[in-house]
């Protein structure tokens, strides 16, 4: 039996105030770039030569159709994938050449959300922390209230919503103090409450510093945001 999903006793607004932002030190801020940045998959060219720069405050999402390698762009950006040609660099240094550095500042959503469906939602998030996953350090109950969960705090994954177990995973998002958050599907099974929270979720990060890089088929509401987008195209399937 589904256990049912509560609303935050604060406005979404209010409610995030548990994410934290490491702090840039005084100077130019840091910066995430990626410099003529190519990736082969098996033998096809899925982009070549891509470049941006962003920076503090920043969002990126990136549109395109399935295959276009919004997915791949993602993995070149968290290092968990090698570029064909081209860096990725945060505060001027290449990421692949300072991986621990760049992961301790760094908290992913993957497209699969990484729930454990044998495990409750506190233990969900008790094991990322454990695992020292993206800076992870804030209260599990507080992240799971935050999110709208705290009536499933010691219920099974297996037994919640796919939207719930969404919310286990943006809840890591909450806990998080990493600058840079790189996000694939947040929306995934999430109903309009949930796309809200995620967008509250964003303009607090953004908020306090940090830059977020976004891969959506259901763009974010930019009104309060300071979103670019970031035009992938490529044929096949990703």
């Amino acid at each position: 039996m589904r256990c049912p999903r509560v609303r935050t006793s604060l406005p979404l607004e209010s409610a995030a105030i548990s994410v934290q932002v490491a702090n840039t030190s005084a100077g130019v801020p840091k910066s995430l770039e990626a410099v003529k940045l190519s990736c082969v998959r098996g033998d096809r060219l899925v982009f070549e030569a891509l470049e941006f720069t962003l920076v503090p405050g920043e969002v990126l999402q990136l549109v395109g159709a399935n295959g276009s390698g919004k997915t791949s762009l993602l993995r070149l950006l968290s290092g968990l994938a090698l570029p064909y040609a081209g860096t990725v660099r945060w505060d001027g240094r290449d990421v692949h050449q300072q991986r621990l550095f760049w992961h301790r500042n760094l908290c992913v959503i993957g497209h699969l959300s990484g729930v454990s469906a044998s495990l409750t939602a506190r233990e969900n998030l008790a094991v990322a922390v454990a695992l020292g996953a993206g800076g992870l350090h804030a209260n599990v109950v507080e992240a799971l209230g935050v999110v709208g969960l705290s009536t499933c705090i010691d219920t099974l994954a297996a037994r919640l919503s796919a939207g719930q177990r969404q919310r286990i995973a943006l809840a890591r998002l909450v806990m998080s103090k990493a600058p840079v958050w790189l996000l694939d599907e947040p929306l995934t099974a999430l109903d309009l409450d949930g796309k809200r929270l995620v967008e509250s979720l964003l303009r607090t990060h953004t908020s306090r510093g940090g830059l977020a890089v976004l891969a959506t088929h259901q763009p974010v509401d930019s009104s309060n945001l300071n979103v670019r987008n970031f035009q992938l195209r490529g044929v096949g399937s990703e």
